[in-house]
């Protein structure tokens, strides 16, 4: 896999030995090389989006806000910005091509450095404006790497007034730092609008099971696993993963694996399995093949 296609599939930042794993050294080393990947601090790499977003950002005048500030923040999110997200001052006319452009008188404090907004305002302006998948991934992230804790979030989203801030409390109640990575969050946050109560990273023990599922709806008695190709891929990971699923289904669990391209790009079909499997079952019938007459 090309390593830019790796940090993607990591949310825009990930470990050398996770992106060796993904692509390879040689593949690492070029990228880096190229510019199309930088290497943020030891052993931690991500894709442009923060330097790219600084540059348009000093062109027009504004600062880095929004998805591009929270990849500067090494936030991981669903998707990065298809262009530079900037702020600028209200009344301001600059040239709009290529970047994506938010007219706001910011405060003092809302700034760092005069080149990017903070980590509070980044998180509020985000949460307010994307889609809930997207905000979930961004406010799991900004917990699970300790940007601020649970009770800070939600003291900084209780602080929102305005247009958005409702759907701001919303994010900031069903954030939790034990999702794994972006990919998980999204398919939490389509579980949670399917009407399922899922719970993310529990362990499970007895009855032949030790597992730590991606999430469980446990009044469902339900697995929810985001699998991808790229961490089961060997024959030996497999068999592992076969077992496991096995011995979950054996302990009494009904689980549903789903691959990375659909939770991002096939949302319409995960949607459809979830609220499916959040009514009661119905077994189907068994079409029986019938011997030909002779």
């Amino acid at each position: 896999m090309d390593p830019v296609a790796a940090l993607n599939r990591c949310g825009g930042v990930g470990d050398y030995s996770t992106l060796v794993r993904l692509c390879s050294r040689r593949k690492l080393r070029g990228a880096v090389r190229a510019g199309t990947v930088v290497k943020v601090a030891h052993g931690r790499y991500a894709l442009p989006t923060a330097n790219v977003a600084l540059v348009a950002a000093q062109r027009v005048g504004g600062v880095v806000a929004h998805r591009s500030a929270a990849a500067w923040w090494g936030s991981e999110l669903k998707e990065q910005p298809p262009v530079p997200e900037v702020t600028v001052p209200k009344h301001r006319r600059c040239d709009k091509a290529g970047v994506r452009l938010f007219w706001v008188d910011l405060h003092d404090d809302d700034i760092r450095e005069g080149t990017v907004t903070s980590r509070e305002r980044t998180l509020v302006d985000c949460l307010r404006s994307l889609p809930f998948d997207e905000a979930l991934a961004i406010a799991d992230s900004a917990l699970r790497h300790g940007d601020l804790t649970f009770d800070q979030l939600q003291a900084l989203a209780s602080s929102v007034r305005g247009p958005g801030a409702p759907r701001v409390r919303r994010v900031a109640a069903h954030a939790d730092w034990r999702a794994a990575n972006p990919f998980e969050s999204v398919l939490r946050a389509l579980a949670i609008e399917a009407g399922l109560q899922v719970e993310p990273q529990v362990p499970l023990s007895g009855r032949g099971l030790i597992a730590r599922p991606d999430m469980i709806d446990e009044k469902r008695g339900l697995i929810l696993e985001a699998d991808s190709f790229e961490w089961h891929g060997s024959r030996a990971a497999l068999k592992r993963d076969c077992r496991r699923y096995t011995a979950m289904v054996v302990a009494g669990w009904r689980v549903l694996r789903f691959a990375w391209e659909d939770v991002m790009h096939d949302q319409d079909y995960v949607r459809s399995v979830l609220r499916a499997v959040g009514r009661p079952p119905e077994r189907t019938e068994v079409a029986r093949r019938t011997r030909p007459a002779a």
